[in-house]
Formats: structure tokens, C-alpha cells, sequence
């Protein structure tokens, strides 16, 4: 029965493959093609994976990613790029990726996921009207290469101890792999392409970079940091914690004094990506990995909402200003926004790890960003008009209330206990 229901997935994966080059092609013509072909494949996926042995385990998570990917393709009706249509198509790739990591636990495939949110932002990044933005896009795919490369490097070094231990090799691996992550969805130290990127490319590719792109690099990061974990992890955990602590300074820091609104908001991905760095100090104690899931995940969806929301405030010249406000609490962590779950379980996480010093850190980062968040949501805001830029900030809103209408959110946190289990996060 496991193997019919795992069959079934697998063909409606492929299936939603199928589709989405087919309306990429067909998009040459029409780009609505595109579009589409996109939303259909996105749908049978979504479907495939729910039929599953585990579907009721994957429900949320999949209808999260399912509602940023398609908040993401809508964005893309607020530019005209000379690839309109295959757009989407990337777009489509990085959700299907995005949704099925949770649902393997082979180290290859974990890996190709990786590749495949990550090499569609290399065209992404350059998207703007009136031709490719060239040397934005030579800066990123610079250090997405190289980040692609430790990441990969790092994790065969790691997946080969698990079989011949070597304690010199594991630390290698460890730290190789952690970098290679922090230069992909960029934590400080490692995020001098960020501030730039992110304030010279459109607002539009940026949200999509900003929001779907940084969910999978965490994911498989984590996967295999527990599945590798040895008897040196507990102390090797320190440099993650460190890295995680310097990144939300740098991060705050940055955004605070920042006055280009691209540039802020970059620096808030360098704070936010150091939050959901520190949960990973758990790869030492995998029963504590739930925690970890729950805080990171909710953190990682409000990020994605905020930074769809004001990225396509700017590219708009403004959003509704109730909505900006909305999200910029979320951003802060006050309660019962998403945003303040995904941090208390991150703190949650890291007490149960007896990272007292870590806490407080991320409490007093928290109170830092006050101000510029605030400055964010004055400076966007405007009055309300019928636009698309207000109806995606609107949707972007709706799924911050989510944790307002469904309290509490045991439903979430339910959930990651079971994924941990039968997905084989946990060992």
C-alpha cells in the first residue's frame, strides 16, 4: 500500500513536470500559457502529495507553499520581462521542489531540490523591464555558485562520515555546509551580495527570491545536519549559534541605518535568515527537531509574506497603509501574528537546548528592528485603491491572520512532530 501511494506521488510529480514545460514552451506564443500550465501543475502536485499515506501530516505545510507560490505568480503581472511566460515556469519548478523535500528522505534528492530552487533565481534576478539587469545578475550567480558548491561539498563530506567517521572531515563538512548555506539565503557574515541585490534588481523577482527561495536551502540544511549528527555536534553547534547571533546585529544594524527602502529590506532578510539560524543548535538533540520545524518554518512563511508584501509596495509606489502596518508587527513578532509564533518556538527551541545567551539575543533583535519596521510601513503607506499591488499585499496579510484565526497553533505544531517522525528528519 506504501509503495501504491508513493507511486502515485511520483507520477503526479512528473505529471506536474510535464505540464509545467509544456506551458513554458506553449508560452512563447501566450504567455497566459504559462500561467496557467503553472497554476495547473502547481494543483496536481498539491493533490499527489495529499493522496500520500502521510497526507493529512503534509496538509499545512503544502497549502502554505502552495499559497506563496501562486501569491508569487500573480506578482509577475506587475512587470513585463522579455521571458513573460517561463517565468512562471521557474517560479512553478521552485514550488514543486519546495513541496516534495518534505516528502523524501533520500539524501540525493534532498539535494537536487536544493538545485532546483536555486538555479531558477539565476535568470529571476535579472528580470526587469526593458532587457536583463546583466551585472546584478553576474554578482548573484557568483555567490549562488559558490554557496551551491560548499553547500554540496559540505553535505557529501558529512553523509560519508555517517558510514567511515572522521572527527577532522565531520568539522570540515559541518562548517563547510553551514557556510555554504549562510552565503545562499545570506547570514551574516556572508551576506555582502544581499543589501546590493536586493536594492538594485526589480522589487518583483526579489519578493519571489526573498520569500519561496529560502524555504528549501533550510530544509535540506537541517535534513542533513540531524541524519549526520555525531558525538561532536553538541559542541560544534556553538559556530552555528555564533554566526546566528552576528547576523541578526549586522542585520538590525544594517537596516537601521539604511535609507534606500530595497537596501532596509535586505538587511531585515540578514536579521531574519540569523533568527532561523539559531534553531539549528537542536541537530545536537533531534527529539527537540519539532521545535525547531515549527519555529523556522513560521518564521520563514512570515518572512515570505512580509517581503512579497512591501517589495510589491515599492514596485507599486505604495500599498493600502493598514496592510504594511499588519506585516511590519508580524516582522517585529507581536502576538498572535505569525511572525511571533515562528519566533517564540525558535526561543522555545533554544531553551531546550539551555542557549540562555542566544535567547536574549534574539529577544533584544527583536526590539532593534522596531523602529525601521515602523519606518517601512509609514513610508509605504497610502491611501487604499482597487490595484494589484494592494490585493497582494492583502493576500500577504491573510496569511500572517492565519495564526489569528486558527489559535492556537497546535494544529502546525502537530504537524511537525509527525514529519520529524515519518519523514525521517528525526533519528
Amino acid at each position: 500500500m506504501m509503495g501504491l501511494t508513493l507511486n502515485v506521488m511520483h507520477m503526479g510529480m512528473l505529471s506536474a513536470l510535464v505540464i509545467l514545460t509544456l506551458g513554458s514552451i506553449g508560452s512563447f506564443k501566450n504567455s497566459k500559457l504559462g500561467f496557467y500550465g503553472t497554476i495547473i501543475a502547481l494543483v496536481i502536485a498539491f493533490s499527489a502529495i495529499t493522496i500520500t499515506v502521510s497526507a493529512a501530516h503534509f496538509l499545512s505545510y503544502g497549502i502554505f507553499i502552495l499559497a506563496i507560490a501562486i501569491i508569487n505568480l500573480v506578482s509577475l503581472e506587475a512587470i513585463k520581462s522579455e521571458i513573460k511566460g517561463v517565468d512562471y515556469g521557474l517560479v512553478g519548478l521552485m514550488a514543486l521542489a519546495t513541496m516534495y523535500i518534505f516528502n523524501t528522505s533520500e539524501f540525493a534528492l534532498v539535494l537536487a531540490a536544493l538545485v532546483l530552487v536555486s538555479v531558477p533565481t539565476y535568470i529571476l534576478v535579472m528580470i526587469r523591464e526593458g532587457g536583463a539587469n546583466v551585472e546584478v545578475g553576474i554578482k548573484y550567480i557568483t555567490f549562488m555558485v559558490l554557496a551551491t558548491v560548499l553547500f554540496l561539498i559540505g553535505a557529501i563530506m558529512l553523509v560519508y562520515t555517517k558510514s567511515a567517521f572522521d572527527g577532522s572531515l565531520y568539522v570540515l563538512g559541518y562548517v563547510m555546509l553551514v557556510l555554504g548555506l549562510c552565503l545562499e539565503v545570506g547570514v551574516a557574515p556572508l551576506h555582502e551580495w544581499v543589501p546590493d541585490v536586493f536594492s538594485s534588481a526589480d522589487p518583483i523577482p526579489i519578493s519571489i527570491i526573498a520569500s519561496l527561495a529560502k524555504i528549501v536551502p533550510f530544509i535540506a540544511a537541517l535534513w542533513i545536519l540531524v541524519y549526520t549528527s555525531s558525538d561532536l555536534t553538541l559542541s560544534i553547534t556553538l559556530f552555528t549559534a555564533v554566526i546566528a547571533a552576528i547576523s541578526m546585529f549586522v542585520g538590525n544594524i544594517g537596516a537601521l541605518t539604511s535609507k534606500e527602502l530595497g537596501r532596509v529590506l535586505g538587511y531585515s532578510t540578514v536579521a531574519n535568515m540569523g533568527y532561523i539560524l539559531s534553531c539549528f543548535v537542536v541537530v545536537a538533540e533531534p527529539k527537540f527537531i519539532y521545535l525547531a520545524l515549527t519555529g523556522g518554518l513560521l518564521m520563514l512563511f512570515a518572512n515570505a509574506a512580509g517581503k512579497i508584501g512591501f517589495f510589491n509596495a515599492i514596485k507599486g509606489g505604495g500599498a493600502y497603509s493598514p496592510l504594511m502596518y499588519l506585516l511590519a508587527f508580524s516582522f517585529i513578532g507581536v502576538p498572535p501574528l505569525m511572525g511571533f509564533w515562528g519566533k517564540l518556538f525558535i526561543l522555545l527551541s533554544l531553551a531546550k537546548m539551555e542557549y540562555f545567551w542566544l535567547v536574549a539575543i534574539v529577544v533584544i533583535n527583536s526590539a532593534i528592528s522596531i523602529p525601521y519596521y515602523v519606518r517601512l510601513a509609514t513610508e509605504l503607506g497610502v491611501e487604499w485603491k482597487p490595484n494589484l499591488t494592494n490585493f497582494i499585499c492583502l493576500a500577504a496579510v491573510v496569511m500572517v491572520l492565519v495564526t489569528v484565526f486558527l489559535l492556537p497553533v497546535e494544529w502546525f505544531y502537530s504537524t511537525m512532530e509527525v514529519i520529524a517522525q515519518t519523514v525521517g528528519i528525526a533519528i
